[in-house]
């Protein structure tokens, strides 16, 4: 008789397909969306069901591995030595009730999808810029995007989690289930459970605006200046992200992105002030469709190899911040600032993991790293930014902007870290389940 080897035994037990080094289509499966980071991983599982993430994790539980849940890759770290990387991407379904307000989604499931679902009955999910990133990492880690000024985090609007825990069995989690683990796997990342499913609050949209306006990169500081006077008695309805961009083999500019949740007329109204700035190259606003966002900032939809850093920020009007984004960028494609405040730093008594973001910016830096003189490069100017910010920065950032090599102690306030940590020691001792930042590392 012959002997199946453990993998064998896998590869018979699932739906889906297993993937090894070595075999045809496994380098293509283990490659996140960030090109930049490579995933050392001993296999690949591409689940079709619930029942196949299940599988899968009761095998390395038996087995001593661990399991990386995945379903783009946009947030990967490349932390998975040895780990089996669960691509969730086929656990794809959205249904939306539009009476109720509330969409169920598939953990591979975009926010594109979401949208496209939603957006018929004047509805929208929490997403951020990029709707092509997965729903349920981005929730995982709290989400922060455009509608989060007046809704706050996008882990917030959770209803209930379909779960496999690092038992490998099946459960549905919410405020009555287990109010811990619903505590925190809204925004405490996903070290706890993989998740197969989730059931999220929708908001009702009955008019949107946005869109953009550009200055050549001299223009600088007194778009900045307009910048900081609006933001300062902004209505939550609007969202403002700065953006001083420099791509290769083009001159300097600097971007305005906005959207505001109500009709064009008053966004022009609000953005008033960028008129005076004069000498605009461009100025796009008006309405926008919900299943449209992705336009505001047309953020590229392809993978690409990139390295990027986060700082929250107590203010923008002092002269660091004046000095960082009036000065060329390069080797940097990107600094961008992002307005908070609003919902977000009052976010009430059943917030998830995250808590309250007190800081009212965020300072985003993005640079390309598809060669390694470029990466290192990118990497070093990074580096500089929080001592460039001293004053400002607060070390603190939230858990979606974390970087490769970050910890998540940086997302999370001493007395939340514990709590998850406590959680993870009850609910997962031996380390089966493996998220992008672990909260005991």
């Amino acid at each position: 008789m012959t002997t199946l080897t453990s993998n064998e035994t896998l590869a018979r037990s699932l739906r889906g397909r297993l993937l090894v080094p070595g075999t045809a289509g496994f380098d293509a499966a283990s490659t996140p969306w960030n090109l930049a980071v490579r995933q050392p991983v001993a296999a690949v599982v591409e689940a079709v069901d619930a029942d196949d993430v299940a599988t899968t994790v009761r095998h390395a539980r038996a087995a001593g591995l661990t399991v990386a849940a995945q379903s783009t890759g946009h947030g990967a770290t490349g932390d998975t030595e040895g780990a089996v990387l669960l691509r969730t991407g086929r656990l794809d379904d959205v249904s939306v009730d539009p009476v109720a307000r509330v969409a169920r989604v598939g953990a591979g499931a975009s926010w594109a999808a979401v949208q496209a679902a939603s957006a018929p009955h004047g509805l929208t999910g929490l997403l951020g810029s990029a709707p092509g990133v997965g729903v349920a990492g981005y929730t995982l880690g709290g989400g922060l995007g455009w509608f989060s000024r007046a809704h706050g985090l996008a882990a917030d609007h959770v209803r209930s989690f379909d779960v496999v825990d690092a038992d490998g069995v099946r459960r549905t989690v919410d405020t009555g289930s287990d109010p811990e683990l619903f505590w925190a796997l809204r925004g405490g990342g996903g070290d706890l459970a993989v998740v197969t499913s989730l059931e999220i609050a929708l908001e009702p949209v009955p008019a949107f605006a946005g869109g953009s306006l550009v200055w050549p990169a001299e223009r600088a500081g007194d778009v900045l200046a307009a910048y900081r006077e609006v933001t300062s008695s902004a209505p939550r309805e609007l969202s403002l992200w700065l953006s001083r961009v420099e791509a290769p083999g083009a001159p300097g500019v600097v971007v305005l992105h906005a959207a505001y949740l109500g009709d064009d007329a008053t966004a022009r109204d609000l953005l008033r002030p960028f008129d005076a700035v004069g000498g605009a190259l461009a100025s796009r606003v008006g309405p926008v469709g919900l299943a449209d966002t992705g336009s505001i900032t047309a953020d590229p939809t392809d993978p690409a190899a990139g390295r990027s850093r986060a700082e929250l920020l107590t203010g923008v009007d002092g002269d660091a911040v004046a000095r960082l984004f009036t000065e060329p960028v390069a080797p940097l494609l990107m600094l961008q600032l992002r307005h908070l405040g609003g919902a977000l730093a009052d976010p009430g008594p059943d917030a998830g993991a995250l808590g309250a973001i007190t800081e009212p910016y965020l300072l985003y830096g993005f640079g390309l790293a598809f060669e390694p003189g470029l990466a290192t490069a990118v990497g070093e100017a990074l580096a500089t930014l929080p001592a460039r910010l001293e004053g400002v920065v607060t070390g603190r950032k939230p858990a979606t902007f974390l970087a490769p090599g970050e910890r998540a102690a940086a997302a999370y306030d001493a007395d939340a870290l514990a709590r998850l940590q406590e959680l993870k020691r009850a609910h997962d001792p031996r380390g089966v389940i493996r998220g992008s930042y672990p909260v005991l590392a």
